[in-house]
């Protein structure tokens, strides 16, 4: 082959698996193969093997050979480097995923990841070396003048490696140093005998990407870009074409000819494989498959005693027995032809372990609670054929994909399992890789920081991006929806720039996480077959993969998914509080068909229920009216958009309203329990099994295609379904019929296995709250100590339902909320900046030592450790020492000084030196406050909204009730309930959030509280872009509300926004006009002190007489506002006044 005819390898591509190094995503580098028919190309990500599926898999696609490699650490003789290494094989490809392993667990939290020479020599085998630049491990010997070393190292290496798999790499860049280590390379290579090789240390594809790639290390390097003494890459670390590149290296031909035939050494690359399980027997030389059987029988007995035959009383007991054994005989026959019985028996086997541990786990999740095995290994706690649950809706022959069993476990108790997995599985489990991303706010907010742009400026950027969690805007689509964006550009140019950088970074990994739910399970020495990585700042009990959930399962790891769910922990908890009361009972063995519990949930009270909670499903429930449990299986089915609208129909049916359509006699049996809507995708299943006679696992098929909308297999589908119901009878007609009816459902029908799953806890969680409501709510309370919006919600909570709470109270609150005598204790782990460790300390002091008699004697007991300004701060605010003094502001005045006196008194006590015949006097003295002003009412709730999150002792409109009385300004509630359709309410902004419509303009979801309650109202466009600056939380505001009112009770009415006012602003506004009308024994010198400022308000006084009225008018106009107002309507001499 000519020269002419090489192609350059560019084999030191960094894609974005390179942290803030690389900014190449594997899609785009796959386009541009593509599109410039790149024979080969080589991956080095620094310090990972995270993208090396990917790059594999999407490279091959389009025809280029993937080269894998990375960039390791070696640490040798105190400097740590990178160097190069390629696999040729899938052995060198092991030794490479060894070396990235131990690179990371050999590691401690303060070294960066590294490996020995050792190791590198110990596990060579196929892999081949390259030196680096003068950045990487060799450079830095070189720059350091360890000169001896260098050469020490790369014999040692030379012997290992031989002569033909360790290259001199020659990198030219034009940047600084590269030159003068490039002679000295040379030099090495005629020493040593070794070949030379030229490579180009690529960082992205194009070279307009330099600047964005430049503000990407400075990210990573916590730097800013205008730094000069920072280190700056060139502008050359782009694909460049391989005539240029020639020319570049046209000087040394060696390096450029080992460059051309570098990918004729390699014959591997990563594959996708099939499911990698250990193999989990009963010991001895049982089989998983004998196993799963024996383990599945014995289940089944202890559930047919304790549960199944109790239910079904009214049946013949063989019939039953059958019944579940011919089940179970097909489950387990399926699962044993599929090789998945170690999955159950892994699965069956760690939930087991929890619940005899005490850990709570969730009755089961997703479609494997169809499963009557999953049942009786105790995986799930669902009968399927209670519920009619499918099996092979969870594992079907006909359609080969791995099983997911999601588990849901107490949130606070989930780390006890994964390390009894790690316990058991050794080094063969870890948990899965997740990246985070720059994603459009998050890349602003750094690149406005290495730009050195204020926090504040960034931040008013950053919040034009709306937040939508189910509808995430791009950067660009946020800018063209957003005038404001093209204002600031106008305004600043630096705001352009950022614009510009942030455009070309967004959507890059920014860097490495952890699935902290879900784990693999494999052999024994896992970091031997997939590359692994510990993330040291997250404390996690096991490493993770460095493959992502995507490149996990390609790779044949079986992923396990450890959820924690909150409400489990709620129930624990609340269970473990009745126990301390002596109230027992089992929360698996309630009754399901409770009327007071349907009571309850068709009131539509709903706070704190699993899954019922949100404002437009208590709508649902009280107009369902729900009596039996199935009606929450089918809420939990329909509550979602699509099906959400067949709600209506589902209640008016349920209710007698309507007459049920059940689509064909045939599917009346199928449809009954849901009225004649298919809600489920078992049903769909099932429709397919009796009308056209398809088997389960073609039922399955069937509801995939449906669901998928893939026009080829869907016409496939019909047919066969339709020549199916032929055969059994059925008109072509009307099988079409049938066929065209159910199509749209099973598009979003819904899993009934995880419906009925979680409508069980939904059932538990409001049979606690309808006999147990104060312990209920006080555990939730306590789950909930860091979320003021929940914590507020159930504030509101406790007053609909006249339940008190008590007050922060460092003498009788705890760390968190108990519920004592029917009160709520307000936790004082909720206060903001409390720390639960340090409060329950203090606390615990407080127990076993008696009640704090004084500030004093506060400052005599708690330790230093348990206390610092932030917390002290919001504990001031919160009110927590108003037993000990109620001017608030003469505590937070005296904190530096608190804090000095604990800090002495616990030196005094470490030290020995206290003098114990004073200690007494010392507790009882009075604490010496320093001087301060003590706060105004409105200064009081602000401090304490700031500490707690909204307003607890009292709320700011209570001092306005003359103002609010005078302009007719009605509670919220009132204004609902009433026929006016406007009038004007007042609420304090708790929270305020933007969003932006399907057509781009924008929105926000406003929520006020008033004396009584708090209300959410929406403001759009016009209404929110003239009143966004003084939209403040915690500012009070007077709103002018329209609403729209419909002759049916059962629909919501709808308020719209008119206007908004700040209070304060209408407290302060002057009037044009006033007149006060004065009895005879009127105080002329009083009115005229309270008159006397000039101003814009024109007085008018009528002073009345026996049988006249004498009419004046002042001269000048005078300051007259709301204040004014109050002060003489105060006076017993004035009649009236007219505004």
């Amino acid at each position: 082959m000519s020269v002419s005819n090489k192609n350059f390898n560019n084999i030191k591509v960094h894609t974005q698996y390179s942290i803030c190094e690389g900014a190449i995503k594997i899609d785009d580098l796959a386009d541009y193969c593509k599109a410039n028919k790149i024979k080969s190309l080589g991956l080095a990500d620094s310090y990972n093997l995270c993208g090396a599926l990917e790059f594999s898999e999407k490279l091959s696609k389009v025809g280029t050979q993937p080269i894998i490699g990375t960039q390791i650490n070696l640490k040798v003789k105190g400097v740590i480097g990178k160097i190069t290494l390629y696999a040729t094989t899938e052995v060198g490809y092991k030794n490479l995923t060894k070396l990235s392993s131990k690179s990371y667990l050999d590691s401690s939290q303060m070294d960066e990841p590294a490996c020995g020479i050792s190791d590198l020599i110990q596990n060579n085998k196929d892999l081949i070396l390259l030196t680096g630049n003068y950045l990487n491990f060799f450079g830095k010997l070189y720059n350091k003048n360890k000169l001896k070393d260098f050469e020490e190292i790369l014999s040692a290496l030379k012997k290992s490696f031989n002569d033909d798999r360790l290259y001199i790499e020659i990198q030219r860049h034009n940047e600084n140093q590269e030159k003068n280590f490039e002679n000295y390379l040379l030099e090495i290579s005629k020493k040593f005998n070794l070949p030379l090789i030229a490579s180009q240390e690529i960082f992205y594809l194009n070279q307009d990407m330099h600047e964005a790639h430049d503000a990407l290390v400075c990210i990573g390097e916590k730097n800013f870009v205008n730094d000069r003494n920072r280190f700056k890459y060139s502008n050359q670390h782009f694909l460049k074409s391989t005539k240029d590149l020639k020319n570049l290296y046209s000087d040394i031909p060696e390096a450029l000819e080992n460059n051309y035939n570098f990918h004729l050494r390699f014959n591997f690359k990563p594959r996708k494989s099939k499911p990698i399980l250990p193999s989990i027997g009963g010991g001895g030389n049982i089989s998983p498959e004998n196993e799963l059987s024996r383990l599945a029988k014995t289940g089944l007995e202890t559930r047919l005693n304790n549960f199944i035959l109790k239910k079904n009383s009214n049946q013949k007991k063989e019939q039953v027995i059958k019944k579940y054994e011919d089940r179970l005989t097909h489950e387990i026959n399926i699962i044993n032809s599929m090789d998945y019985a170690s999955y159950f028996l892994i699965v069956s086997d760690y939930i087991k372990w929890a619940k005899k541990n005490s850990i709570p786990v969730g009755p089961g999740r997703g479609s494997g609670a169809g499963s009557l095995v999953a049942y009786c290994l105790d995986i799930t706690d669902l009968d399927p054929i209670e519920f009619d649950l499918i099996f092979e809706r969870f594992l079907n022959p006909d359609r080969i994909s791995m099983p997911d069993f999601d588990i849901d476990f107490c949130e606070e108790k989930r780390d006890q399992v994964f390390e009894y997995l790690k316990t058991k599985y050794k080094n063969g489990v870890a948990h899965i890789i997740t990246f985070g991303k720059l994603k459009a706010r998050m890349a602003l907010r750094d690149v406005g920081r290495v730009l050195g742009l204020s926090y504040g400026h960034v931040d008013r950027i950053c919040k034009m991006v709306p937040f939508d969690p189910s509808r995430p805007l791009t950067l660009q689509e946020s800018i063209d929806r957003e005038p404001r964006f093209k204002e600031e550009i106008k305004n600043n140019l630096k705001v352009k720039k950022l614009l510009e950088l942030s455009l070309k970074l967004e959507g890059l990994n920014r860097n490495m996480a952890t699935h902290a739910a879900g784990v693999v399970i494999a052999g024994n020495q896992l970091s031997e077959q997939f590359p692994l990585y510990i993330d040291h700042s997250s404390n996690l009990t096991l490493p993770s993969t460095q493959y992502d959930m995507y490149s996990s399962e390609n790779a044949g790891l079986v992923k396990f998914d450890l959820l924690g769910l909150k409400t489990l922990t709620v129930i624990d908890k609340t269970i473990k509080r009745l126990k301390q009361k002596n109230i027992n009972f089992d929360i698996s063995k309630i009754n399901q068909n409770d009327e007071k519990v349907f009571s309850l949930l068709s009131t539509g009270e709903t706070t704190g229920l699993f899954q019922l909670e949100s404002a437009g499903m208590r709508d649902a429930i009280k107009q369902m009216k729900p009596n039996k449990f199935d009606d929450i299986i089918a809420l939990v089915a329909l509550y979602r958009p699509g099906p959400m609208s067949n709600i209506p129909i589902y209640n008016d049916c349920k209710n007698g309203i309507k007459e049920p359509d059940y689509i064909h006699p045939t599917l009346k049996e199928i449809l009954k329990p849901t009225y004649g809507i298919i809600i489920y995708q078992e049903q769909v299943m099932q429709i397919a099994q009796i009308l056209a006679g398809f088997t389960a696992g073609e039922a399955d098929i069937l509801r995939r295609a449906m669901g998928k909308k893939k026009k080829a297999e869907l016409d496939r589908q019909k047919e066969r379904f339709i020549n199916g119901a032929i055969k059994n009878g059925i008109a072509k007609d009307v099988a079409n019929f049938v066929f065209t009816k159910i199509e749209p459902f099973a598009q979003y029908g819904f899993n009934k296995s995880h419906a009925a799953a979680y409508a069980l806890i939904a059932y538990q969680t409001a049979f606690l709250k309808t006999y147990y409501k104060e312990d209920f709510i006080a555990a939730t309370m306590s789950t909930e100590l860091t979320s003021t919006s929940k914590l507020r919600e159930f504030v509101e909570e406790l007053k609909k339902l006249n339940i008190k709470i008590i007050n922060p109270s460092i003498n009788e609150s705890f760390p968190d909320f108990r519920a004592i005598d029917g009160k709520i204790f307000y936790g004082l782990g909720a206060i903001k900046n409390v720390g639960y460790e340090a409060i329950s300390n203090i606390v615990n002091e407080r127990e076993q030592n008696g009640k704090f008699k004084s500030l004093s004697d506060f400052v005599n007991r708690v330790s230093s450790k348990d206390i610092n300004k932030l917390q002290l701060e919001g504990l001031v605010k919160a009110g927590v020492f108003d037993v000990f003094e109620k001017d608030r502001n003469k505590i937070m005045v005296s904190i530096p000084k608190i804090i000095q006196n604990v800090k002495n008194i616990n030196e005094d006590k470490e030290s020995r030196q206290t003098n114990l015949f004073n200690n007494d006097d010392d507790k009882n003295k009075i604490f010496e406050f320093e001087y301060s002003i003590p706060w105004k009412k409105k200064e009081l709730l602000a401090e304490e909204f700031k500490s707690i999150g909204f307003y607890l002792t009292d709320h700011p409109l209570n001092d306005y009730d003359d103002v609010l009385n005078q302009l007719n300004i009605k509670t919220y509630y009132d204004f609902y309930n009433d026929n006016m359709k406007e009038g004007l309410v007042a609420g304090t902004l708790m929270s305020i959030q933007e969003k932006k419509s399907a057509k781009g303009t924008p929105y926000a979801i406003l929520k006020f509280s008033d004396k009584n309650s708090e209300f959410e109202l929406f403001l759009f466009a016009e209404v929110l872009v003239s009143n966004r600056e003084i939209l403040k939380e915690s500012e009070t505001f007077v709103l002018t509300l329209q609403k729209d009112i419909s002759s049916n009770e059962n629909t919501k009415k709808r308020l719209n926004v008119r206007k908004i006012l700040n209070l304060d602003d209408l407290i302060n506004k002057p009037y044009s006009k006033v007149t006060i009308e004065l009895k005879t024994n009127y105080n002329i010198n009083e009115i005229k002190n309270l008159l006397s400022a000039k101003g814009e308000t024109t007085i008018n006084l009528v002073i009345k007489n026996k049988t006249k009225k004498a009419h004046y008018s002042l001269k000048t106009n005078r300051k007259f506002d709301l204040n004014h107002l109050k002060a003489l309507k105060a006076k017993d001499y004035v009649e009236k006044i007219t505004v």
